[in-house]
């Protein structure tokens, strides 16, 4: 058995399971996830997605959970971030000697990821959550454009993707297509202010969204900005951010990444 423990915000822990899942199929093993709500991330697994028929998932509060402890201490291989990275190819999975080799009943606490992501299929927002999402990109048309702006603990991005550069990459949006609009996903209301002087009637948002992240509201509002972020035709995106890749990867749209660009 392979036994999943994803670490950090949504979209690592997506990219986790991404990985678990098809360490599994390649092992043909089975896949359990361990879903922890924490600090970084307070809510259930099922407030955000349908049921996985793929493999078994077990929401916990406590990494002190008796079942937690159990499937850790029985286990013959335990990976930690620095076990994948050391074992981690260029190409960003692990070395096919290192997996055949790894003794069954693996135990993996990771947020990061340890095979390419090429789908999402495993994840299908509830029903709640999809009827708003797509009350939200109904309003897109044919010609919007993401935006995700990271601000508060991502320092990275903070110093490499500045405001005037989204602003600068939004403006070369609106001059190649005046019809351009932008949905706009951001942790800082202030970047939205400024955006929306900078373009007005351009910009749409989850405008009454939360953004604590120990809050279940603060991770559905999350979810939606990115399968909206992931409607678009094009993301202008942050650098450094796991958010902003993988609303890319989701649907293969492009991407750009202020201060990059």
């Amino acid at each position: 058995m392979i036994i999943i423990q994803p670490s950090g915000g949504l979209c690592n822990r997506m990219r986790v399971i991404n990985s678990g899942w098809q360490l599994a199929q390649e092992r043909k093993e089975r896949l359990l996830v361990l879903w922890n709500c924490n600090s970084e991330l307070n809510c259930p697994f099922d407030n955000l997605f349908l049921p996985i028929e793929e493999f078994k998932l077990i929401n916990i509060r406590s990494v002190a959970d008796p079942r937690k402890l159990f499937y850790q201490k029985t286990a013959r291989s335990y990976l930690t971030n620095d076990e994948i990275l050391a074992h981690r190819t260029p190409k960003g999975r692990l070395d096919s000697d290192y997996v055949r080799e790894l003794p069954g009943n693996i135990y993996i606490f990771t947020w990061e990821q340890f095979y390419p992501s090429e789908d999402y299929h495993l994840f299908r927002p509830t029903q709640e959550l999809q009827e708003r999402i797509e009350a939200m990109t109904t309003q897109f048309g044919t010609s919007c454009v993401g935006v995700h702006i990271r601000r508060t603990d991502n320092q990275p991005a903070i110093g490499k993707s500045s405001t005037e550069h989204f602003i600068e990459c939004m403006k070369r949006e609106t001059a190649e297509d005046p019809d351009t609009r932008f949905y706009l996903a951001t942790d800082d209301f202030e970047e939205e202010r400024i955006l929306r002087e900078a373009f007005p009637g351009r910009i749409l948002s989850n405008e009454k969204r939360c953004l604590r992240r120990d809050s279940a509201e603060g991770i559905q509002d999350a979810l939606l900005d990115l399968y909206c972020l992931a409607s678009t035709r094009k993301i202008i995106g942050s650098y450094f951010s796991s958010f902003t890749d993988i609303a890319a990867d989701m649907h293969k749209i492009p991407k750009i990444i202020a201060g990059e660009a």
